[in-house]
């Protein structure tokens, strides 16, 4: 497939850039005419940041599984449009063309309609990472229903509070999943989640482990015999429902500041021109390239760069359903090995740990076919930069370093691969389209002075067409949470530096959210999970240094319970409790690495934690606290410092 939009020259990325700026409406207006439209748009963006109102190619018509599947069937049909790699090394891969995936998302698209999917209604997609979870996905996508896909790693309350948020009518789930040595009993979490829902109509069960499950009456269904229905009648082709742009695509939970949980939502027409241009031009896709992202489907990573951003660029994307240790950390570059992987994307944290187990993993691996590297999730330090670049890329491949979020839809500041110059733990320069700023904390514009490097808080001037539109059912609070904080400004949420050459190095959160693992996780989710243990008066939780995971999670707990007191004060037997509190709240993603308890927590004479201050402990920083002399009661820093772990 040609991509006229495809920047081949640093120059001509400075020219796209200008001109994106310049006059946005006439850059992506260009750049959509590439796409299968039933009907052009009326206005290419109309928005203000006030509300926020964002509209882009508002009154267009299309389907985004129309650009993802039937227009490659002309030319590239019997091409791979997925690569499955199961868990087990020993089970045989699937290789899924053009064509049949088409049939597959139409026979599927026929299960939800005889299950009673209407355009508009919520689909709740809970699954391991195996084809049908992309067809699950593309399926409700076609027949004009919204996906929300919630990783395979929730707990039943968060999945029950993400129904109740989308008041979801379907779940689409599998029996289990395979996660390396683990087996996930999805289905079991499902019905557990269920218990009291009151909008769920139908749970579709797709076979994948055999695990024992309940299946109700009139509620629970297989996959298999659902889809053996479609096959019997003969249909082997669904019209796709014809969308307007600014209708909802998708809802993705995202952690917030507050214990609730944030649903993203993305439009069809500009989160699909968005994907499929940062997709062509970051990762400098060529027709026949297999592109290999490891991310799960459960998170943006995997809606943007393992489904819709591939597959509408007409590419063979690969879909990998266990984790990089198993059975051995030589897993990846087995892959890569195995299916001559040209584009490898993956996480900070996965690069740090396989660093962990030397190069024995990688020797004998034939990892010639690696023309591009990439890291998501997280900045990623120098070193892991040079590991990667050095031992899986022989110093031959380039780096691009990601940085974007669930909100953005698509990367917003990345070299692009082998075109814009690439800098060691910069993410350096933004995509055309991207007017961003750096805002100290009274929301003033920081201006350097000559060849200096500035910091401050990094603000975006003008919409995306990847940009959320909304938080679904609640659009105060989008608007709150990203452009209330600086009049006329989208605001990250995160810090950066710039340098002389415009160049931005991403230094993390500056508001209540923690990165973990490329994972985002609200410290008042996690303290609010916390603070359901018995027993437990208060809670505080700060992210600090990990060598692995980036950001580790820190937790100063006030107990007052009996239980588990042993002679040394309160017990390990209290940690794991607290532990086991949190993975049935939230799930085995946002335990902390470290628990200590304290008697008291450092606040304000109003009762606000200063977690300013717990941070610095918690990093070592102990004699670097600050002024504490404002606090209620500043001997509890002493103590706090004294016990720390």
């Amino acid at each position: 497939m040609h991509y006229p939009y495809q920047i081949e020259s640093y120059d001509a990325y400075k020219i796209a850039y200008q001109k994106s700026i310049k006059d946005p409406a006439a850059f992506w207006g260009d750049i959509a005419e590439n796409f299968t439209w039933h009907k052009k748009w009326d206005e290419v963006l109309n928005w203000n940041f006030t509300e926020p109102k964002i509209e882009w190619f508002k009154g267009g018509k299309l389907n985004i599984t129309e650009n993802c599947l039937d227009r490659h069937l002309e030319k590239q049909a019997d091409m791979p449009a997925l690569i499955w790699e199961p868990n087990d090394p020993e089970e045989h891969h699937r290789i899924i063309t053009y064509r049949k995936l088409h049939e597959k998302v139409c026979q599927f698209a026929h299960v939800l309609k005889n299950n009673g999917v209407k355009k508009g209604d919520r689909i709740c997609i809970y699954m391991g990472m195996i084809p049908e979870l992309a067809i699950a996905v593309l399926a409700s996508a076609r027949i004009g229903a919204v996906h929300s896909v919630v990783f395979g790693g929730f707990s039943a309350q968060s999945i029950a509070d993400r129904l109740y948020d989308a008041q979801a009518e379907f779940v689409v789930t599998c029996d289990g999943a395979y996660r390396g040595a683990k087996d996930i009993p999805l289905k079991s979490v499902i019905d557990d989640a269920l218990i009291g829902n009151r909008t769920v109509k139908k749970v579709i069960v797709c076979t994948r482990t055999r695990t024992p499950v309940s299946m109700i009456k009139g509620r629970d269904v297989w996959w298999e015999d659902e889809i053996k229905k479609v096959e019997t009648m003969g249909l082997h082709d669904f019209p796709a429902e014809i969308m307007d742009a600014e209708d909802p695509l998708f809802i993705l939970y995202t952690s917030g500041s507050t214990g609730k949980p944030k649903g993203v939502v993305h439009t069809c027409g500009g989160y699909m021109v968005y994907t499929n241009y940062t997709f062509v031009n970051v990762f400098q896709y060529k027709t026949g390239d297999i592109h290999f992202c490891t991310a799960d489907i459960g998170w943006i990573t995997g809606h943007s760069y393992i489904v819709y951003g591939p597959l509408s660029a007409g590419a063979t994307t690969l879909i990998f359903e266990g984790v990089p240790t198993f059975p051995d950390a030589s897993r990846f570059w087995d892959i890569v090995d195995k299916f001559k992987v040209n584009i490898l994307y993956t996480a900070p944290t996965a690069i740090r740990s396989l660093m962990g187990f030397g190069l024995g993993p990688l020797q004998g691996k034939n990892l010639s076919s690696l023309k591009i590297l990439g890291t998501v999730g997280e900045p990623i330090n120098e070193e892991a930069w040079h590991w990667y670049s050095e031992h899986v890329g022989k110093n031959n491949c380039p780096v691009v370093d990601t940085w974007w979020q669930t909100e953005t839809g698509g990367c917003l500041i990345s070299n692009l691969a082998g075109i814009t110059p690439a800098v060691p733990s910069w993410a350096t320069l933004p995509m055309p389209g991207l007017e961003m700023l750096l805002v100290d904390e009274n929301g003033k514009e920081v201006i350097a002075q000559g060849d200096e490097t500035v910091s401050g808080n990094l603000c975006i001037k003008s919409p995306w067409p990847g940009i959320l539109r909304t938080t679904y059912g609640d659009h105060e609070r989008c608007r709150t949470n990203y452009f209330a904080t600086y009049p006329n400004l989208y605001f990250t949420g995160d810090g950066a530096l710039r340098d002389k050459n415009g160049f931005y190095r991403i230094t993390g959160r500056v508001d209540d959210v923690l990165n973990v693992s490329g994972h985002r996780i609200g410290t008042a989710e996690l303290e609010n999970a916390i603070n359901m243990h018995a027993g437990v008066v208060e809670s505080a939780v700060v992210g600090y240094p990990h060598d692995v995971k980036g950001q580790g999670i820190y937790a100063f707990v006030i107990y007052q319970g009996s239980h588990g007191q042993d002679t040394h004060g309160t017990g390990e037997l209290v940690r794991k409790d607290i532990l086991q509190t949190i993975t049935r709240i939230i799930g085995a993603i946002a335990k902390p690495d470290k628990i200590q308890f304290v008697t008291g927590l450092p606040k304000t004479r109003s009762g606000k934690i200063m977690r300013r201050i717990l941070r610095k402990i918690a990093e070592g920083e102990l004699d670097s606290v600050g002024d504490i002399s404002t606090l209620l009661d500043p001997g509890v820093v002493e103590e706090i410092k004294n016990g720390r772990l």
